[in-house]
Parts: C-alpha cells; sequence; structure tokens
C-alpha cells in the first residue's frame, strides 16, 4: 500500500477522556509507522504539553502546534520551523478592548513562556504542565514580545459578545475559535492561521499528496484540517459541524475510533501484532 500521512489531534481524538493513549490505538498507530506510513500531530496544545505523547509513539515527523501558528520538527534542528505570532500592538487592542466585558482572565503564550493578565492558581495548574517560565500581570503592561496565541477567559454568557466583538473589529488580523467543554475559553491567534496551513507545509516536506492524507479530529479547531484531507474523519464524538463535512465519521475518542479506522482502511485486519 503507497504512503499515507496520518494526522492526530490530541484531545477528544487520539486521547481518551483520561488523557491517554488506548493500548489498541497505539498498537494500531506503531503498525502503521512498521508497514511504512508516517504519523503527525496536529494540535492547539504548545509543544510542551504534547510532548510526551509524541514521544511515546516514537514519532520522528514535524508537529503542529498551537493550531498552525507554531509549525517544528522535534527531532531535527535543521528544519526551517515556523512560527507566526500575533503583533503585540493587536494584542493589546484586544486586551484593552475586552475590558468591557465579563472576563474571568486572559493568558498569552510566547511559545513556551506563560503570561497571566491576573493570579489564579487554577489556571496556573491548567497550563504548567512541562514547567513553563510563568509570569502574572497586566498583559499591557508584562508582555514584551509578540504572542504565539492569546487565551481570553471569559464568563459563560459573555463568550458570543466577546467573540462578536473580535469579528466586527479585529477580523483582518486575528482569527478566533472557542474552546470545547468546561472551559468557557476563546482562543486567539494572527488571521489565516489553523491547522491545515500547518499540514500543508508538513505534507509537502513528506512529498505526502491530499489524497493520501487521513486525518482525525473533533472540534471546530479541526475544521480546515478536516477539510483539507483527502479523508478527513470526524471522532464519533466529535460536534455536529465537523461531522456533517467529514468524509468518514469513525467510533468515539474512548471507543479506539481511531485504532478501528486504520485496522480496516490500511489493511491491518489480519496482523498478529494487533491480534487479529
Amino acid at each position: 500500500m503507497q504512503r499515507h500521512l496520518i494526522v492526530l489531534d490530541l484531545d477528544g481524538t487520539l486521547l481518551t477522556d483520561e488523557k491517554v493513549i488506548s493500548e489498541k490505538t497505539k498498537k494500531t498507530l506503531l503498525l502503521a509507522k512498521q508497514e511504512g506510513h508516517e504519523i503527525m500531530i496536529a494540535t492547539g496544545r504548545p509543544y510542551r504539553s504534547s510532548e510526551m505523547y509524541y514521544k511515546e509513539l516514537g514519532l520522528n515527523t514535524p508537529i503542529v502546534n498551537f493550531n498552525g501558528a507554531f509549525v517544528h520538527h522535534p527531532t531535527n534542528t535543521a528544519w526551517n520551523s515556523i512560527h507566526t505570532p500575533i503583533e503585540l500592538n493587536v494584542v493589546k487592542e484586544v486586551v484593552e478592548a475586552v475590558q468591557n466585558f465579563s472576563i474571568k482572565n486572559m493568558l498569552a503564550e510566547v511559545l513556551d513562556d506563560v503570561y497571566l493578565h491576573y493570579h489564579d492558581e487554577h489556571m496556573i495548574s491548567a497550563f504548567a504542565l512541562g514547567n513553563p517560565l510563568i509570569t502574572t500581570g497586566d498583559l499591557r503592561t508584562f508582555l514584551k514580545s509578540d504572542p504565539t496565541s492569546l487565551l481570553i477567559h471569559a464568563e459563560e454568557d459573555s463568550v458570543d459578545l466577546v467573540r462578536k466583538h473580535l469579528e466586527d473589529v479585529h477580523a483582518e488580523v486575528i482569527d478566533h475559535r472557542r474552546w470545547g467543554a468546561p472551559w468557557d475559553v476563546i482562543e486567539v491567534i494572527r488571521n489565516g492561521l489553523n491547522k491545515a496551513v500547518g499540514l500543508a507545509h508538513v505534507s509537502d516536506y513528506l512529498n505526502i499528496p491530499k489524497d493520501r492524507i487521513i486525518a482525525f479530529g473533533d472540534e471546530d479547531n479541526d475544521l480546515e484540517m478536516i477539510e483539507f484531507a483527502g479523508v478527513g474523519v470526524a471522532m464519533g464524538n466529535a460536534i455536529a459541524p465537523l461531522q456533517n463535512i467529514a468524509n468518514e465519521i469513525t467510533l468515539s475518542n474512548n471507543d479506539d475510533g481511531i485504532a478501528e479506522f486504520l485496522i480496516d482502511r490500511l489493511n491491518l485486519k489480519n496482523s498478529k501484532y494487533l491480534g487479529g
């Protein structure tokens, strides 16, 4: 079989709700690698909180982090990384504007450095994976570099109002997404970025055409990637808009949806390695 590129979102896709890779899915992916297929991760997470899964699967491919704002190759320092942050003045304008809404906190990330607008032990705990340098203080003062992303943690009834403001005032310079439950978080990155943009760079580098890309996802930050891939696969737990545009729908992230799809699509059914 010709070499395919298998693209994996993390949360709600590769990972179960317990944030682990199931044994069956791991074995299936390792077998796909053995048979010559390429596997990569495309996630909204920074690298520091996706590195453990990259290493667990023994990957040797570029990775898409921050929903396309940072594309790099963890095992090949000669590979030309792509970092496309938001302009600092734009972020400061957004921070100023959202003071008019009910906001719990804001958080900016400059690659693996974290800047919190207000001190918040819950958010510090949530973003402490990988031991980033964490600075707390007004982002308009403490943020000195163009950030990779900006997270706005809004009150639930303010999320739509904030997003409408971002759309009305800043649509030409930023894109924004809403995180899945339980976080009422709006993620802001530079305009024109998404996982598909990063995936296109990697597929060109690996010389694998779109029709041999199989991408798995579950949330709205996967929409462009699922459309870009030759075979876009929505998880059984995916949001309805993603399932509507996907080429295929598989089982949920808790039911080995990735493994079941790849076993069938890549003809791994009879592998002794999988117990078939």
